[in-house]
């Protein structure tokens, strides 16, 4: 079970076993990501060239590729190597010219034989209206054994790798294809028509027609979404050794949530309603809970992640919200704790700060069961924090934590509940790249009464205007936000440009009124900075990006952002989010420099249209096409190597629902298809979940 089947030991062996590939060919694959021979097979061709087959040349137009037959009737040498070489070709129609630079005599001589002929393939063009084809691609004799293909593939190459070596190595990988059984349904193989997977790699290679590399080429989705149905499973079957990981049925008794819902100002929006009912569902059954709440900014997350807490507290229990920054922390701690008291349920907050006795006392209180509910940043992850009974985890804003530290804040106690909180809207394609291991509840719907955001763009030539116009708001009460992309100016002047902005903005509005915050400062002045911000003493807060996500200062309600277009939509949806907060009516302006090129002034004008994170996440999405998905490196969404954006758009969902559908049957994969699934498992190089499953 634990090893590779001996089919396909053959694409997994070393590179050197391939003739033709030495040491210094091996260390250039290395930039394609080609390091056994299996990658070669998954490096597909990004385009297809058609060698479009002609009688003559005559009538075809200028940097048209064409494969001729010709007959070879001249060679014209010229003593000076700078000159052209020329031989006169004749088709079935007309004569025309050959040209090659740099070119050996004796060498062309034998190549085109005068009087004998041959099948030219190359690209033709016009040099004073006579046609030619310079260094033709392909010279072939008429009944060679290698004939010229009309559809050749193109491949991404490297210094030192040449197409000749990847479509020779590729084609005699293809002569020598394990055979597997099927792994993919087989109702869903004929909806789609998509061919086996051995055809579909055949076909992608050796296309049969020029569409051959395009999005809606059956063999390609076929592979495709093979990739994708195995990143699936091995979440899936993540997920599952969580769920057969016992969890606590709580018996929850809705008392305390009822005293909080009697007073909140406010009633939920059915999104949250449901969101609510998903975790406390969750909350009794006895498996682990393992949810993703996404919700956009704004919409009210923690307070429905608090509901869960408070149900586990009624079922005897303690909760934790981890949180990515002590100002985020003590925010949540300031807003729960009313509610809390009201409930009767002791609510801590631990934080870097909290030292000496004023720790020791805390963490006595959480270890003896005093205290319910804990927030805190990652000193909850002290191997000193003991909790008496953790039921229930909340971690906030995870792109902050990576995946193994919420298994550690899940082994602080027995069978703990886990629930993560993003504020990210991404379109449910990505969403499960990223989060497939998880169940996911969504809430889309902004809570009642908050007024819409004001959002302009406005040049930066205008910036003058903008800054006496900041002046008369913030005499009259308002707070304001200013944001500059992190450029380095100039290597002389060690100054970020938020730093210059900074001290124009305070030499104009005087000191006292305006701060800086940036990322190399530590978080203890950060977070003093934002505390004079957050009470109102500070009116401008000047900030590189680190403006944390989710602070909440609902006195704020301007935000300009500089260099609007060097920001992804995401990001400054997620800046402006920062306003809108209070009852006051808020403005977010963006500046760009100009000139504005018409696709970021396309981007940019979406948030003028709408505050609906979910929407501007998929035009940023489709603007952005499949080079840079929400920015694939921070975003942990895995590298797919055979599926762009577009199939992971077309096909995740399809892949999740099978990989679920799938393990459900046969979650050790011991039936035919099971085996033909593990196979697919060990091609993808997802041993770590074989793994697991073996474990089981």
């Amino acid at each position: 079970m634990g090893t590779r089947p001996k089919e396909i030991f053959h694409l997994f062996g070393d590179l050197n076993n391939l003739s033709g590939i030495g040491p210094k060919t091996i260390i250039n694959l290395k930039n394609l990501s080609i390091e056994k021979p299996r990658d070669f097979l998954f490096n597909l061709p990004f385009s297809v060239l058609d060698r479009l087959p002609v009688k003559s040349v005559r009538g075809v137009a200028s940097s048209q590729i064409v494969t001729v037959e010709v007959l070879v009737k001249a060679h014209k040498f010229s003593r000076s190597r700078a000159s052209a070489y020329r031989v006169n070709v004749q088709d079935a129609e007309i004569g025309f010219q050959l040209v090659f630079f740099n070119a050996r005599k004796e060498y062309l001589e034998s190549l085109l034989p005068i009087g004998e002929r041959r099948v030219i393939s190359g690209k033709l063009e016009f040099y004073e209206d006579v046609p030619q084809i310079v260094h033709p691609h392909h010279v072939k004799k008429i009944n060679d054994e290698k004939p010229i293909f009309r559809f050749e593939p193109v491949y991404p190459l490297t210094s030192g790798v040449s197409q000749k070596l990847m479509s020779g190595t590729i084609n005699g990988l293809l002569e020598n294809l394990p055979k597997l059984d099927e792994w993919i349904d087989d109702e869903l193989l004929k909806i789609k028509g998509w061919p086996s997977w051995q055809d579909a790699l055949k076909n992608a290679h050796c296309p049969i027609s020029a569409e051959g590399a395009s999005l809606t080429d059956p063999a390609r989705q076929r592979l495709a979404f093979d990739e994708l149905f195995s990143h699936q499973l091995s979440l899936s079957i993540a997920r599952n050794k969580i769920k057969r990981s016992k969890g606590k049925a709580n018996t929850v008794t809705g008392i305390l949530q009822t005293k909080v819902l009697n007073n909140l100002p406010f009633k939920f929006t059915e999104d949250q309603k449901l969101s609510i009912r998903d975790i406390i569902d969750d909350l009794k059954k006895p498996e682990r809970m393992n949810r993703l709440l996404q919700g956009d900014v704004g919409s009210g997350k923690t307070i429905v992640a608090f509901l869960g807490l408070i149900a586990v507290v009624e079922a005897g229990g303690q909760g934790a919200i981890m949180a990515p920054t002590e100002i985020l922390a003590r925010q949540h701690f300031e807003t729960l704790l009313p509610l809390a008291e009201t409930a009767g349920v002791s609510l801590s907050l631990l934080t870097g700060r909290d030292r000496g006795n004023l720790r020791n006392n805390k963490l006595t209180d959480l270890k003896e069961g005093k205290t319910d509910v804990v927030i805190g940043t990652h000193a909850l992850f002290q191997a000193d924090v003991i909790f008496k009974d953790l039921r229930f985890a909340v971690v906030d804003e995870q792109h902050r934590f990576g995946v193994n530290q919420r298994l550690e804040l899940g082994k602080k106690g027995i069978g703990v509940d886990l629930l993560i909180m993003t504020a990210t809207p991404i379109p449910r394609s990505l969403a499960l790249a990223q989060y497939g291991d998880m169940d996911i509840s969504i809430i889309k719907q902004k809570p009642p009464g908050r007024k819409p955001i004001n959002t302009a763009l406005i040049s930066s030539s205008r910036i003058d205007e903008v800054v006496d116009k900041l002046k008369q708001s913030i005499a009259k009460g308002a707070q304001a936000y200013w944001v500059c992309p992190l450029i380095e100016e100039s290597e002389v002047l060690h100054y970020t440009a938020a730093e210059r902005r900074f001290e124009q903005l305070r030499a104009k509005l005087g000191e006292g009124v305006v701060e800086l915050v940036h990322g190399k400062m530590s978080s203890d002045i950060k977070d003093k900075i934002m505390d004079r911000f957050v009470s109102g003493d500070t009116k401008l807060l000047v900030a590189t990006t680190v403006i944390e996500v989710g602070v909440n200062v609902p006195s704020a309600n301007i935000m300009v952002v500089e260099n609007a277009e060097k920001f992804g939509l995401a990001q400054l949806h997620q800046l402006r989010g920062r306003v809108g907060r209070g009852t006051n009516q808020s403005t977010c302006l963006l500046l760009y420099k100009e000139p504005l090129n018409i696709s970021s002034k396309k981007r940019l004008s979406i948030l003028r249209e709408t505050e609906d994170g979910f929407k501007i996440s998929e035009v940023d999405l489709n603007l952005r096409g499949s080079g840079d998905a929400i920015g694939t490196a921070q975003s942990g969404l895995p590298r797919f190597r055979l599926a762009n954006i577009d199939m992971i758009e077309m096909l995740m969902e399809t892949a999740h629902q099978q990989a679920r559908y799938f393990l459900a049957k046969d979650p050790n994969l011991e039936t035919v298809q099971g085996k033909a699934v593990k196979n697919l498992l060990w091609l993808m190089d997802q041993d770590k979940s074989i793994r697991l499953i073996t474990v089981g």
